[in-house]
């Protein structure tokens, strides 16, 4: 198991930072010390191996959020949402090279013309989406959040914000920290009006 996880963490940063294309699989079993076979004996495929990468991707990040969860109350549904914007923000930081992988081009290439890197792209996106939208329920239902947009498009409005920020931070084009009160302050606006 070992040998597979190495295999796993190496591809991701490689994929991340040089790209799909770019990354050879003779240069994987280099960098990871094992024979070029053995990475193809665990994910029979270049391709297949970024699956893995991708849907390992969408069960840390769920892992991630459920303990995040984890007993923890909140005052209302509004600070959860401002919470799970924050927490975001930190896991972003926590799994840089996956979220800059999030965040490549040839995934979505890739998605255009394989169902299943949509399908798994969709799976990983939605899961957050779910997060964000389940905390802006909870603030409709205890008052704390008055509005009249539907709360499925409130959460890809306050992720996409949220995530724009990631990805500045992660291409190195501004520093997302600096924007951080006031993209909480748009999100409390937007959320009570």
């Amino acid at each position: 198991m070992k040998k597979k996880e190495s295999i796993l963490k190496v591809a991701t940063f490689m994929f991340a930072h040089k790209g799909f294309a770019d990354t050879s699989g003779q240069e994987l079993a280099r960098l990871t010390g094992v024979a070029e076979g053995t990475i193809f004996y665990h994910f029979k495929t270049k391709e297949g191996l970024l699956l893995a990468i991708l849907e390992k991707t969408r069960d840390e990040i769920v892992d991630q959020f459920e303990r995040f969860f984890e007993n923890r109350p909140f005052k209302s549904g509004l600070e959860m949402t401002e919470e799970v914007i924050s927490f975001y923000l930190y896991l972003a930081g926590l799994m840089e090279e996956k979220f800059l992988l999030l965040h490549r081009h040839f995934l979505y290439q890739f998605s255009e013309s394989n169902p299943e890197f949509r399908e798994n792209l969709e799976d990983i996106y939605n899961c957050l989406v779910d997060i964000f939208e389940k905390a802006i329920v909870t603030g409709l239902e205890d008052g704390s959040i008055n509005q009249e947009i539907l709360p499925r498009k409130s959460a890809l409005i306050l992720f996409t914000m949220a995530d724009g920020l990631v990805r500045f931070k992660n291409y190195n084009l501004y520093d997302a920290g600096a924007l951080f009160n006031e993209l909480m302050r748009a999100c409390r606006r937007m959320l009570q009006a």
